[in-house]
């Protein structure tokens, strides 16, 4: 809905290695009111040791890893992008102000 009410021009990219998977969906995001805010990350989950920052299918990438990470007491703060351009700068920085770790994940 953001992408249909917004005056500018937006590119909608979905990576089709997602097609047939299932996720989680809060009731929030299923109300017909949600509408997913252009340019604001959302964290996936709060950590304190190191920061994965993805979209799309990296940030399946990002969950399954924390999940591994947490065998040997890594707690991973995941941020879920949702979009790149406008990219949410603050709420990197304030997640590397905490974990003071980042990594990038990128699936190409």
């Amino acid at each position: 809905k953001a992408a249909i009410r917004d005056d500018d021009p937006v590119v909608f990219l979905e990576n089709e290695l997602l097609y047939g998977q299932q996720f989680p969906i809060s009731d929030e995001t299923l109300s017909s009111d949600f509408i997913l805010p252009i340019g604001k990350g959302k964290i996936e989950r709060q950590g304190k040791h190191i920061t994965l920052v993805s979209h799309s299918i990296g940030l399946k990438i990002c969950l399954e890893a924390a999940h591994e990470l947490e065998q040997n007491e890594i707690d991973c703060e995941i941020i879920n992008l949702r979009t790149l351009r406008p990219l949410d700068e603050e709420i990197i920085k304030t997640s590397i102000k905490k974990t003071h770790h980042l990594v990038s994940v990128e699936f190409v």
